[in-house]
């Protein structure tokens, strides 16, 4: 096992052989400290252009399919005729509620366009005198890109052969230069978990090093997800940030709203150069705070998607493919033809899904939709298949 390859490893999973859970927790290979022009290992691929073909199941950008919640949508209905007037009593408003349940002080929460801007944003308040950031690979890279535009450098620790990070090598890797530590997790693309109690403890031993961004856009797909949650560390004093969004499970991908919660220092170090509420618009802000509090919606949410994962990974295993065991809301697995071809396959039968070249080795990201349109992928997967 130790010898194995994750070249090997990929290979074996497109066949489908072994069972990946069972993989020990070894580096793939050493992290560069010296990372200036990496590559990562998963490079996202465009889909064929002018495919104008009605989207039958639309499976591509890890969106809900339920949501807005009912009580999200009359809130936003209802919000429409306060659109001459600012949001910023109710962005105030959701930020106290945030607080409260995230066991912190709302000078601790900043609110924007979606996690990403927030990503974004930060990534340019401490990158933007250069030094480095640390990060697994695979994983998102809207952080890692933005502190590259700026100035800094990308420090690329490759995931362990079971898909999650490498808190070891991210530790080797922090030098005198990093700028940031960023962490996802849940991980996109690969839908994989790494140890929450491994994080946390990850966090508290480096924090005083460099800031660390732990990115927790899928966590709310788990059950108990706030046990999960490093957001305790930062009521504790450790410089840590953490994000969620609106995005995923409440089904606001389109309205664009979301937060990060970290000490008050470091959230004044990204408000003294952006505003925080002054991008949010009062429906946004006025559906965040509906759904906040539907509970029901967000638990039937997580139930659905959990069935959706179910019946998706049963059908696909019973034409050949292995996916990586998936924690949040989309999985992902190794295709047998080319990318081209598979997606070509699938958009021309109405069905979008993301592709990735893994290590040049090409991977089919599927998203969860409803149980109707899960049975259209797995249908349009059989004709490509056969």
């Amino acid at each position: 096992m130790k010898n194995l390859s994750r070249r090997a490893w990929l290979k074996t999973s497109a066949l489908g052989i072994g069972a990946i859970s069972t993989l020990s927790k070894l580096p793939l290979q050493a992290a560069s400290s010296k990372s200036i022009d990496y590559v990562s290992l998963a490079r996202e691929l465009p889909l064929p252009a002018n495919m104008q073909v009605p989207m039958r199941a639309r499976l591509l950008a890890n969106e809900n399919p339920f949501g807005p919640s009912p009580k999200a949508q009359q809130a936003i209905m209802d919000s429409i005729s306060q659109g001459n007037r600012y949001g910023h009593s109710d962005a105030q408003y959701l930020i106290e509620m945030i607080a409260e349940k995230e066991g912190v002080k709302p000078a601790n929460i900043m609110l924007g366009p979606g996690s990403t801007d927030l990503l974004e944003k930060t990534a340019i308040a401490l990158c933007r005198h250069g030094g480095n950031v640390v990060s697994a690979d695979p994983s998102y890279l809207s952080l890692v890109n933005t502190a590259k535009a700026v100035g800094a450098t990308w420090k690329a620790v490759p995931l362990t052969l079971d898909q999650s990070h490498d808190l070891d090598g991210i530790a080797q890797s922090m030098d005198k230069e990093t700028k940031l530590v960023y962490i996802c997790n849940p991980n996109n693309p690969m839908g994989s978990i790494t140890n929450f109690e491994a994080v946390k403890s990850f966090c508290k031993n480096n924090a005083p090093k460099a800031p660390i961004f732990v990115d927790e856009a899928y966590l709310e797909f788990l059950d108990n997800p706030q046990e999960k949650s490093a957001v305790n560390l930062v009521a504790e004093g450790h410089d840590v940030i953490v994000a969620r969004t609106f995005s995923k499970i409440h089904g606001m991908a389109g309205l664009r709203i979301g937060y990060m919660v970290a000490t008050e220092a470091r959230i004044k170090s990204v408000t003294d150069m952006v505003r925080s509420t002054m991008g949010l618009c009062i429906t946004s802000l006025k559906g965040a705070i509906a759904s906040f509090q539907d509970e029901a919606f967000i638990a039937e949410c997580r139930s659905l998607n959990k069935s959706s994962k179910e019946f998706t990974s049963e059908q696909i295993h019973s034409l050949g493919y292995q996916e990586i065991p998936s924690h949040t809301s989309f999985m992902i697995f190794p295709i047998r033809t080319s990318a081209d071809t598979f997606a070509k396959s699938m958009l021309a039968q109405g069905v979008g899904i993301r592709m990735y070249a893994i290590e040049n080795q090409p991977w089919c990201r599927v998203s969860m939709g409803t149980m109707e349109e899960m049975n259209y992928f797995i249908d349009a997967l059989k004709v490509t298949e056969g």
